[in-house]
Formats: structure tokens, sequence, C-alpha cells
């Protein structure tokens, strides 16, 4: 099955990402799991960015409940990756997380893309929780 954006989606967040020699495989090309490796920094990151930094203390946070990467073109060692996230369909207790990833110095190129559904949960007791305000505000 293959994911696109959505025509309603909100830009939240960009980065970018250093490729490092280790990132590759032994084809030459990034490893498939880094590509999702790269969308969990930039998910940290834009938590981080709203001053909401996962940790033990913390009773509520974000899991995925469900994440997915399609690969256009192949990226490899040297370069970076420009990772821009977006945010759409807020639920009650969810919302849905896209990313798309170029080469930093070829921008209309996407390389992949891909995305999470993201549940917002009480962490204690391993519930759902309604997206508190302040994160509703930044995905819709």
């Amino acid at each position: 099955m293959r994911y696109t954006l959505p025509a309603r989606k909100k830009q939240v967040f960009e980065t970018t990402i250093p490729i490092r020699w280790g990132d590759m495989d032994a084809m030459g090309h990034l490893n498939n799991t880094t590509y999702f490796r790269y969308m969990e920094v930039c998910r940290i990151d834009w938590m981080a960015s709203v001053n909401h930094v996962p940790s033990d203390a913390e009773d509520e946070g974000i899991v995925i409940v469900n994440a997915f990467c399609n690969f256009y073109r192949q990226l490899t060692y040297p370069g970076d990756v420009r990772l821009t996230m977006y945010a759409s369909d807020p639920a009650r207790t969810t919302f849905e997380t896209w990313v798309t990833m170029v080469r930093a110095n070829d921008p209309g190129v996407v390389c992949a893309e891909g995305g999470a559904t993201t549940i917002w949960v009480d962490i204690p007791n391993q519930k759902a929780r309604a997206l508190p305000d302040w994160l509703r505000a930044l995905v819709t």
C-alpha cells in the first residue's frame, strides 16, 4: 500500500540530519531501518522544540501505534537529509505525522516519505488520553 501526504496537513517542523557512514548497509545505501530512525529523530526533536522532552518522570506522552515508509530514491553517504514534518487528522486521542525526506543539496526530489499514527497516552496506566489543548493547537 502506498501512502501519500494528505491534502489537509500542517507543517510543524523541519530539520537536517547528516548521513553517517554507519547508516549504510552492505548494498552501499541507507539501510531501510535508518529511515525510521530519522523519522523518530525528527519527531523527538519536534517535541523538544515545543518543550516536551520525553523523560522517565513524565506521566503523559506520545506513543507510535503505526509507522510506514515509502522508498523512492536511494540515499547514500556522504550527504545530509532534510526532513519536513507535517501533522494532520487530529482526533480525540490521536493525530497523524508525515515526513518527507530529501537530499539537502537536491531539495526538489523526494527520496522517501513516511509517517506514523501517534497517540497521546497516560504512561503509568498505559491508556489513551485526550490530546492536551497545547498539542491539539500545534497539529490543527
